[in-house]
């Protein structure tokens, strides 16, 4: 386990996207991300997951492959990314910069409308 502060952990996250490729980060849109030290009850039961340490990201939205021509005044799709569950798993500053980079990733991929399905063919974690 490693214990960092919100805004190193926060620093991480940003990190990881700015580090996906350009034209990637030139395709997001309307999508928010935010930290939360744990998920709520809320996210769990979205999620399907009951341990909270089980679940290292959420993303809600609209996938871009869904959005229409009426596809307007929405609220972003948000990406949760969850501290702890990364600290619990993590034995140094180099795993948690890593799982942190793949979740970010995953969840990222979920905006763009690749499911969990595909992203297991495909051996994407």
């Amino acid at each position: 386990m490693i214990k960092i502060s919100r805004e190193r952990f926060e620093r991480l996250v940003w990190e990881a996207v700015d580090e996906l490729p350009e034209a990637i980060r030139n395709r997001i849109s309307n999508l928010a991300i935010e930290v939360k030290a744990y998920p709520s009850k809320d996210d769990l039961e979205y999620a399907g997951v009951e341990d909270p340490l089980d679940l290292y990201g959420l993303y809600r939205g609209i996938p871009l492959t869904e959005r229409t021509t009426h596809y307007d005044l929405v609220t972003p799709d948000l990406i949760t990314i969850y501290q702890r569950a990364h600290e619990m798993d993590c034995d140094s500053l180099e795993a948690l910069r890593e799982e942190v980079r793949r979740t970010v990733r995953h969840e990222i991929a979920h905006h763009f409308g690749i499911s969990d399905e595909r992203l297991d063919e495909l051996s994407v974690p």
